[in-house]
């Protein structure tokens, strides 16, 4: 069965290289980014841990933790970590999923429910669908789902943009248009009637459409 915005994200206990873990209860009360990745010590993989590792902090300030997820075992994690911190300059803080017997990549869609086998033998080119991003809120629904190809690294700062976006939005009656960043105007929800917009936005906003109800953002 697909996935789709809103649903639960499917719990499971895995090994990672922090020990093991219930991913509901590690989520707890904050936000959770899991990207998962084809196969340990892949290069362009390699950049991203690092560049993740690198602005951690950041996701911190947003009360959101990292996951990373490989279909290879913790022990290979560890060496990988390695060369993440000789190559990219960072240290890798958070914990990374051995996810061997493919059980997390199924339950996520990653992989076919039925695809056989375990890690041992597969490529990268076999894991391709691997490469994905969920962003998963308090309330263990998922808000964001991602998958990139394989020769195309991500954009990890567009995932602080979407929840700088998503934590706003949870909080007030807004929308973020195109390529919104913190601080810049934002759009009245849709569903805010102008009677009730009077109230919620005393200042009053710039309609140049009676559907595009522009204002500053609420702090």
């Amino acid at each position: 069965m697909s996935l789709r915005i809103n649903d639960t994200a499917p719990n499971f206990t895995a090994q990672t290289t922090q020990g093991v873990i219930d991913f509901h209860d590690w989520i707890g009360d904050g936000w959770a980014i899991l990207f998962s990745h084809p196969k340990d010590f892949t290069p362009v993989c390699t950049t991203e841990l690092g560049y993740m590792a690198r602005i951690k902090p950041e996701f911190a300030k947003r009360n959101a933790k990292l996951i990373g997820l490989s279909v290879d075992p913790v022990e290979s994690h560890g060496k990988w970590v390695a060369d993440i911190e000789e190559t990219q300059g960072a240290t890798v803080r958070y914990p990374m999923i051995g996810d061997v017997d493919l059980k997390v990549a199924k339950l996520y869609n990653m992989l076919p429910a039925e695809e056989p086998g375990t890690a041992d033998g597969r490529t990268a080119a076999t894991n391709a669908t691997v490469r994905s991003v969920f962003v998963i809120g308090p309330d263990k629904k998922i808000k964001l789902m991602l998958t990139y190809p394989m020769t195309t690294g991500r954009n990890f700062d567009e995932i602080l943009r979407v929840l700088d976006s998503m934590q706003l939005t949870a909080k007030h009656k807004v929308a973020t248009p195109v390529n919104w960043k913190q601080g810049q105007d934002v759009i009245i929800a849709g569903s805010v009637s102008d009677e009730d917009a009077k109230t919620l936005f005393p200042e009053g906003w710039k309609a140049p459409k009676p559907y595009l109800r522009i204002v500053k953002q609420p702090r």
